[in-house]
């Protein structure tokens, strides 16, 4: 009996080439069905909180690959997906990163960010130590691809790059949280050495570091309150 699973295709860029239409028919779901998907999917996602203790515990390394996947599902400027996602389990590689950010986050709370920065990050209870990156049992370091190389070696330009992967990290900790995971947002200034320590080619600039696992017996989060949706939401 033959083997009918569909292969995915490989993705090539698609530069130049022509517009190929194809059909795109998902299903429409009943008003009501939407209507309690929406009411759960806000329950949910209002339920998300950014965690700074984690818990050693390991976790479902295939949830991180799902999640990952999720995001690379996210629009992007002319369809060129200029992201990498680099998932770091190795210990080492981890502590490095500590290391490396810890270094300028002591450099920055010193003096660089600025006494009006500080005092915006004073009520989040942040400091120079990022004790996450290596007690969350799992990193994700993101690049923005700012631009391709092509097999000739030239260059070729992305566009709307820092949207781009924006959009895709937002998804990402969605998915995150949806599958039962804590993660946290973390962007040390500069983040040079991030490239470095990962060997990333020279096309690719961090964006972004998110640790990843189950909230700490003890996790305390800041006792903050979300803006309203009547704050946040201009009807015309």
């Amino acid at each position: 009996m033959s083997d009918t699973t569909a292969v995915p295709k490989q993705w090539t860029p698609i530069h130049g080439a022509p517009y190929q239409p194809v059909p795109h028919r998902p299903e429409r779901i009943a008003a009501d069905e939407s209507l309690a998907r929406a009411a759960r999917l806000r329950e949910r996602m209002g339920a998300r909180r950014t965690v700074r203790q984690f818990s050693s515990d390991p976790v479902p390394e295939q949830v991180v690959k799902d999640a990952i996947a999720c995001a690379a599902t996210a629009p992007s400027g002319a369809h060129q997906q200029p992201w990498t996602f680099v998932l770091v389990k190795d210990p080492q590689v981890r502590g490095l990163i500590r290391e490396a950010a810890e270094h300028e986050e002591r450099i920055s709370y010193d003096g660089r960010l600025g006494e009006e920065w500080l005092a915006a990050l004073r009520p989040l209870g942040t400091d120079a130590v990022k004790a996450h990156m290596t007690d969350a049992p799992a990193l994700v370091v993101v690049f923005q691809q700012r631009y391709w190389v092509g097999e000739d070696g030239t260059r070729h330009k992305h566009y709307y790059v820092d949207e781009s992967v924006g959009i895709a990290v937002g998804m990402l900790l969605s998915a995150l949280h949806l599958s039962g995971l804590a993660a946290l947002i973390h962007t040390p200034s500069p983040m040079r050495f991030l490239r470095e320590v990962l060997d990333r080619p020279e096309n690719e600039k961090a964006f972004a570091v998110i640790p990843i696992g189950y909230p700490a017996d003890d996790c305390q989060v800041p006792g903050l309150v979300r803006k309203s949706l009547d704050q946040v939401l201009v009807e015309i």
